[in-house]
């Protein structure tokens, strides 16, 4: 088996409004990143992923055989394509995991 190492991405809006005001191509760019992460965690690579409820960041953590595959795929999220987001790159040391977690309903 290939060893995967954890990566975290930060994704930052490139104008807060965007969520509100979205045209129907940026719409399309944002159901597109989310189902990449929906493919991400299928394969068992998604550890965590999801935006701060004020808006300031999104965030990732995923696992990639190597941080050029974690940067390629940082890149070429549709989001990211589009200049709706943006994308930081951090190598990730997964310490503590909480037992039975589970997202709010």
């Amino acid at each position: 088996m290939t060893d995967l190492n954890a990566f975290l991405i930060v994704l930052r809006l490139t104008r807060q409004e965007l969520m509100e005001s979205a045209t129907a191509d940026e719409e399309e760019a944002f159901r597109a990143h989310f189902g990449r992460l929906k493919r991400l965690r299928d394969e068992g690579r998604l550890l965590i992923a999801g935006p701060c409820l004020d808006g300031a960041l999104g965030i990732v953590v995923f696992r990639a055989t190597s941080e050029e595959e974690a940067r390629r795929f940082m890149e070429e999220d549709p989001t990211i394509v589009a200049g709706l987001m943006t994308g930081e790159l951090h190598p990730f040391r997964i310490s503590l995991v909480a037992t039975g977690a589970a997202p709010a309903a």
